[in-house]
Formats: structure tokens, C-alpha cells, sequence
């Protein structure tokens, strides 16, 4: 073989990051390093790989054809040069999640697969679904678990666990007596919202397509799903996140559902990875032990949990 793996693990860090300083620092190599690595690689072949648009370097077609098979070959070579060490674990793993997952499923997930596996180590990302989508379609990351429908063809997805968001509000708010409002009670109220590109603001976005017009009054935008939940305590107005999120609030009655007929909020929890991408074997052993955590469970409210105080 005429290439090297360091030519290719130069090609694969500038198409992840679009810029050979950025590539250089991932791969803890001069910048001078990291292009020649790359100008060897598509001189070896007289075909190139970039198409260079000022200081980026965005892949042109026969680069896009090259990535997943790179990407793969590096991936299977980290594994060759663990059993060259005779070391027996599993390998590194680069997971991301969305919010509602990454905080209430995965540490528990990763603490159990860490002490079975102790020589490996996790990478965990903790994002909304446009963010890890992104990562996915870029290779910086090996495996998604998304509550969100992703729209790039070149990511696949399978089914993990379904889940249902649920409107809430306040104990003190007016309509918790009831903990059943209509569209049109809804409407009337200030709400508290995940941010834009979230699963959880595109699954309410849906499920109200069509049936409340000039959308709703959105009186604040939040990044996280406890800051919501402390907001809508705090009596600011109502919101939409998980079940599972809400589980031991409903529990105290720090929070009330509030059921809502008219609306359809069920959506699912998936593995998301992309269609180029090795599945290696840590990431096979994380999605069996991902699936072993919620076994048994149909909706993930119903995923064994320890409570929280």
C-alpha cells in the first residue's frame, strides 16, 4: 500500500474540523505536519480531496467517498494496536446525547459499562439533537442517542425505548386543579421552552402543528431541561419536557401534569449513528448494555431509576 495511516488520520482530522490548524491540534502534530501528511495523500493518487474556500477546507466528492472508509479503517486499526499490546478490552468510545438522556439515563449507563470495562474510557457529549446530529455527520462522535427525529440521510437510526412529553405547570397555577387544559386554554398561557433545535421543542412543534395558529407565547427559551423545570416552579408559566424528566417532581407535587387530549407528544428515544460508520466493539457492548438498562421497559418513565430527593 502506497498510503499511510497518518495520512489518513491527517485527511480524516481536516475534514472533521474544515481547517489544518484545528486538524493539527486534534492530532497533536505541527500544522506543517498535518498538511504535508494531507498534500502526500493527494499527491500519492493526483486527486484532491478539499475544495479550499479561503482558510476552510470543505471535502469535494472524491473526499466525501473517502471519509466513512477511512474513518472505518482507522477505527479497525485502534483495535489492532490494542491486541498488539495485549491489552483485551473493548477500545475507546465517543458517545453523544440529547438532553433529557444525557442527564437522567447516561451516567448510570456509563458507570455500569466502565466498571465491567475498566480499561476503556468514554467520551460523552451532552448536547441538543441538531448539535449531536452534527458531530454524527462529521464523525466526531461514534454513537447518537437522540429524542429527536434527525433529517440527514446519511444517518441511521434504531429504536431504543419510546417516551411521551407532558405538559406541566405549578401546584399553585390555576389550571392544576383541573390537570386538564384544551388547546385553547394553552394558548392563552406564557410558556417556558426548550431551545429551538432540541427534540423536545420539534416534537411539541409537531404535535401543535395545525391546530393553534400564531403559534404559542413563548416567554422564555432555555438550554437545559432542570432550568425549565425550575422555572415553571417558579411560577414564570407552563411547559413541555419528558415524563421521564418530570417523574420525581409529579412524585413531591413540586410540579403537576397537566393531560392533554388534544395533542400527540409520544415520540421515541433511538440509537443514532452514521451510514459509513464501524460499528466497533465497544459500540456494539454500549448499545447491548443501553438496551439491558431499560429492558422491560416500554415507555422510559417506566425505566427503574434510583429516586432522586
Amino acid at each position: 500500500m502506497r498510503y499511510t495511516l497518518r495520512q489518513l488520520q491527517a485527511f480524516v482530522a481536516v475534514a472533521r474540523g474544515e481547517n489544518v490548524t484545528r486538524a493539527a491540534e486534534a492530532l497533536s502534530l505541527s500544522q506543517s505536519a498535518t498538511s504535508a501528511a494531507l498534500a502526500e495523500l493527494e499527491n500519492l493518487f493526483g486527486q484532491p480531496l478539499f475544495d479550499r474556500i479561503g482558510r476552510r477546507l470543505k471535502l469535494n466528492e472524491q473526499g466525501r467517498l473517502l471519509l466513512p472508509h477511512a474513518v472505518e479503517l482507522l477505527d479497525r486499526a485502534e483495535e489492532i494496536e490494542t491486541l498488539l499490546r495485549g491489552e483485551r478490552g473493548l477500545g475507546n468510545l465517543r458517545v453523544g446525547a440529547t438532553m433529557t438522556i444525557g442527564n437522567y439515563l447516561l451516567p448510570l449507563i456509563v458507570a455500569g459499562f466502565l466498571q465491567r470495562h475498566p480499561e476503556s474510557r468514554v467520551e460523552l457529549k451532552v448536547d441538543n439533537t441538531a448539535t449531536i446530529a452534527g458531530l454524527l455527520l462529521h464523525y466526531e462522535i461514534d454513537l447518537g442517542l437522540l429524542e429527536g427525529e434527525v433529517e440527514p440521510a446519511e444517518l441511521e437510526t434504531a429504536h431504543w425505548v419510546d417516551d411521551e412529553l407532558v405538559v406541566f405547570c405549578a401546584p399553585d397555577h390555576p389550571i392544576a386543579a383541573r390537570g386538564m387544559a384544551t388547546l385553547t386554554e394553552l394558548a392563552r398561557e406564557p410558556w417556558i421552552l426548550r431551545e429551538r433545535g432540541s427534540g423536545t421543542r420539534e416534537t411539541l412543534a409537531r404535535a401543535l402543528s395545525g391546530h393553534v395558529a400564531g403559534g404559542l407565547s413563548v416567554r422564555l427559551e432555555l438550554q437545559h431541561t432542570e432550568a425549565v423545570k425550575r422555572a415553571v416552579e417558579s411560577g414564570l408559566g407552563i411547559g413541555c419536557i419528558s415524563r421521564l424528566a418530570l417523574r420525581d417532581a409529579f412524585r413531591r407535587g413540586s410540579l403537576v401534569p397537566i393531560e392533554t387530549p388534544e395533542l400527540d407528544l409520544r415520540r421515541s428515544f433511538s440509537f443514532v449513528w452514521h451510514r459509513g460508520k464501524y460499528h466497533s466493539a465497544a459500540m456494539r457492548r454500549f448499545i447491548d448494555d443501553c438496551r439491558t438498562f431499560t429492558g422491560g421497559a416500554r415507555r422510559s418513565e417506566e425505566i427503574a431509576l434510583p429516586p432522586v430527593a
